[in-house]
C-alpha cells in the first residue's frame, strides 16, 4: 500500500494514538509508535504530559524518538531520575498513571496480549522478549491504549499466551480477579478503532480510517468481529500533523506506509 491522500496508515495511526491524550496525563510510555504519539501530543493540544518510562526518567521531555528506553535523551530536562523498583512501585502500583500504552505480537478478542511465546509454552514455535513491565501497567493504569498493525497472526480469537491482561482471561473478569486498573478502553489499528463493548467486553469495530471498508477490518482478525451501529470515520490528520512527523518530531523516518515500530 502506498500512501493514500498525502498520509499513510501508520501515520493515521499515529495521529489517532496522539489524539487520544490529555494535556497533563500522566502516561506511562515506551519506544517507538507510542512515544512519537506523545510527542506528538505534546507538540500540538497536550504540551503539559507528563512521560514516565520504565528505565526511570519521570517527566521526560526528549528531543528526539529515543531508540531505547535507555537512551539519554530521556534523562535531559527529566523532573526526576529514579530506579524501575520506584517507577513501579511508587507510580504504576500506586494509581498514579493514567495512560498506558502496550503492544504486542497477538491480540484477541477480549484484549489480552501475549508477548512471551508463538505455539505451546514449554515447546514455543517462537520465543518472544516477554512482559517486561507490560503486565503490571495492564492490571495498574487507569486506563490502557494498545497500538498493534490488523493482521490475522497478530488477532487471533484467543492467544497463545496472556502475558498483559485484558477484559477476560480465560472466563474469569478483571474484577473476578481483582484488578485495579481499566483494561484496554481502546485498540488503535492501521485501519480503524476497537474498543470492548457490552457485558461481554468483546472487542468491537467503532471507527474506521478514511478510505478503509468495514470488510477489509473484518477480514483482518481471527474471530467474526462485531461492528457497532453507525461506525465512525475517523478525521483525516491535519497537514500540521503530518508536517511535525515528517519535519520536526521524526524527520529520519522513510516515508513508508509503515515503519519498524
Amino acid at each position: 500500500m502506498g500512501i493514500r491522500d498525502g498520509f499513510t496508515r501508520a501515520e493515521m495511526m499515529t495521529v489517532m494514538a496522539a489524539r487520544e491524550l490529555k494535556d497533563g496525563e500522566v502516561v506511562f510510555v515506551g519506544i517507538g509508535l507510542p512515544n512519537l504519539a506523545c510527542n506528538l501530543a505534546r507538540a500540538t493540544h497536550a504540551p503539559n504530559l507528563i512521560l514516565i518510562y520504565e528505565s526511570g526518567a519521570i517527566g521526560a521531555v526528549p528531543d528526539r524518538v529515543p531508540p531505547s528506553i535507555g537512551d539519554p535523551a530521556l534523562v535531559t530536562g527529566s523532573l526526576m531520575i529514579c530506579g524501575m523498583a520506584d517507577v513501579f512501585q511508587l507510580f504504576l502500583q500506586n494509581g498514579k498513571i493514567q495512560v498506558g500504552f502496550l503492544g504486542g505480537a497477538q491480540i484477541d478478542r477480549y484484549g489480552n496480549i501475549n508477548t512471551t511465546v508463538i505455539g505451546d509454552y514449554a515447546k514455543p514455535n517462537v520465543r518472544l522478549p516477554g512482559s517486561g513491565g507490560a503486565s503490571e501497567i495492564a492490571c495498574h493504569a487507569q486506563r490502557t491504549l494498545v497500538i498493534s498493525k490488523l493482521g490475522l497472526k497478530t488477532f487471533p480469537e484467543h492467544v497463545d499466551f496472556i502475558t498483559s491482561t485484558g477484559h477476560n482471561m480465560r472466563d474469569k473478569t478483571r474484577q473476578e480477579l481483582g484488578l485495579p486498573g481499566a483494561g484496554p478502553l481502546k485498540v488503535i489499528t492501521d485501519m480503524g478503532i476497537l474498543e470492548p463493548d457490552g457485558s461481554s467486553r468483546e472487542l468491537t469495530l467503532t471507527t474506521v480510517y478514511p478510505g478503509v471498508a468495514v470488510e477489509e477490518v473484518k477480514k483482518s482478525v481471527g474471530w467474526l468481529l462485531a461492528v457497532r451501529q453507525n461506525v465512525k470515520v475517523a478525521p483525516e490528520p491535519s497537514p500540521e500533523e503530518i508536517r511535525l512527523l515528517r519535519d520536526v518530531l521524526d524527520p529520519t523516518r522513510p516515508k513508508i506506509p509503515f515503519g519498524n515500530f
